[in-house]
């Protein structure tokens, strides 16, 4: 049971008596009490005249999934199987993270008949957000007395990350596609496969000349090639204490995320075969064995669940790893950090066991900001800042050195670049037939 405003004035409206008579008086105070006795007796008919709350069966509909930054509409169906009309309020308890907004809302149910509650959600975390229950308060006619029940109604929708650098993928789709043969252009060289055979044309390498089929067609034919399919890549998700890092607004983590899911979608265009593995100390996400539109959907599925972990990686299991992925030759991308040489000793120690078999990139965020304190050089503070941000690319730069050393591959770019200029360097490595 719970008061209403209402209630509390009608109860202050028994002052009136004190201050006209005098407090001292001993009719202001019988005046008092009769009102008192006469106002708990209205709420307690108002309340045995309201509508049980119990009476309501609530039936939830909600969408599985949602990308970060969009909203969805949670529906509440609420039917009232009591005797009297129902009129109250429904407080439907999503935890803040999901963007419920105002969450209350206004009711009017006659018996046997059911209502529709939408509301609007607006998540600003990933992750799954739940709810689990349903608050409705009734009111009687007066509106003195409300009767307030908690129902069970578990609800629950996954936050996926947004992949806002699926913009890129079109124009990388079609780099892909001049580059895979599928335009006039085919040409053998390293890293590239038979495709098929055409009629021989006046510019034609002689040596692609197919002599069997030119004799069994009475027409020269030259064969084409394009670059090899069916190569393995594999991507590694640093989520150890770094990744919870912010640069320009963003965790690192999400800016790997978002680099992970571009790659994934060109390599399954390309048609090579992507697996995932999100690791620090133990595995927080792997996808293995999934293709075309499962692919994403899974990776998104299992990032949706990982956040940064405020332990140190460890570097040592990721050959282990990576072992346990794939014995042949692959692209093993690595996503982390390399602002610092000493935080990166862990990295460049496993570099020579990945480099011996694999074609390795590591791919870092590089703060902005770091890079525009460098170029401002104005007062005795910004020429600090200036030199600290210079220490800071030095470090950054001796790193990718020692990393280029041991036979790997470095791409560094702001957040908003980090995901296209990975894709770009995917689309080389496949140019140059070193996947």
């Amino acid at each position: 049971m719970t008061l209403s405003g209402r209630f509390v004035l009608l109860v202050a409206l028994g002052v009136v008596p004190i201050v006209w008579f005098g407090s001292s008086s001993e009719q202001a105070a019988g005046v008092l009490l009769l009102w008192l006795v006469f106002v708990l007796t209205l709420g307690a008919v108002d309340l045995a005249l309201a509508a049980s709350p119990r009476v309501v069966t609530i039936e939830r509909m909600l969408p599985a999934r949602v990308r970060l930054g969009e909203s969805v509409t949670s529906e509440l169906y609420l039917t009232n199987t009591g005797r009297r009309r129902l009129v109250g309020v429904v407080r439907d308890a999503w935890q803040p993270s999901a963007g419920a907004g105002r969450n209350r809302s206004r009711i009017v149910v006659p018996r046997g008949e059911r209502r529709l509650v939408s509301l609007t959600l607006t998540p600003f975390r990933r992750g799954e957000r739940r709810v689990e229950q349903v608050t409705v308060r009734t009111r009687g006619p007066l509106g003195l007395w409300n009767r307030q029940a908690t129902l069970n109604a578990p609800g629950r929708i996954r936050v996926l990350p947004p992949f806002h650098a699926r913009k890129h993928l079109p124009s990388r789709i079609a780099r892909l596609k001049e580059l895979d043969g599928r335009t006039s252009v085919m040409v053998r060289g390293q890293g590239t496969e038979f495709d098929s055979l055409r009629e021989y044309v006046l510019g034609d390498d002689v040596r692609s000349i197919d002599w069997r089929a030119t004799a069994r067609r009475n027409d020269v034919m030259v064969r084409t090639w394009r670059p090899e399919r069916d190569r393995r890549v594999v991507i590694l998700l640093d989520t150890g204490r770094t990744s919870a890092a912010r640069v320009d607004n963003e965790p690192r983590l999400d800016t790997a995320f978002e680099a992970a899911l571009l790659l994934a979608a060109l390599t399954s265009v390309a048609g090579d075969r992507v697996d995932f593995l999100a690791f620090d100390r133990r595995v927080r996400g792997r996808v293995q064995g999934a293709t075309g539109a499962a692919l994403l959907s899974q990776m998104v599925d299992s990032m949706a669940m990982i956040d940064p972990e405020l332990i140190e990686m460890d570097w040592a299991a990721v050959p282990g790893q990576v072992r346990s992925i794939t014995s042949q030759h692959a692209l093993i991308v690595v996503l982390t950090s390399i602002d610092a040489a000493g935080a990166s000793t862990g990295l460049l120690s496993v570099l020579p066991q990945l480099t011996k078999r694999h074609t390795v990139v590591v791919a870092s965020v590089l703060d902005p900001a770091t890079v525009l304190a460098a170029a401002t050089r104005g007062g005795r503070t910004e020429i600090y800042r200036a030199a600290a941000a210079e220490r800071a690319l030095l470090d950054v730069a001796r790193v990718s050195a020692a990393i280029r050393q041991l036979g790997a591959d470095v791409v560094t770019a702001s957040p908003a670049q980090l995901p296209p200029a990975l894709a770009d360097r995917y689309i080389a490595l496949k140019a140059a037939g070193r996947l």
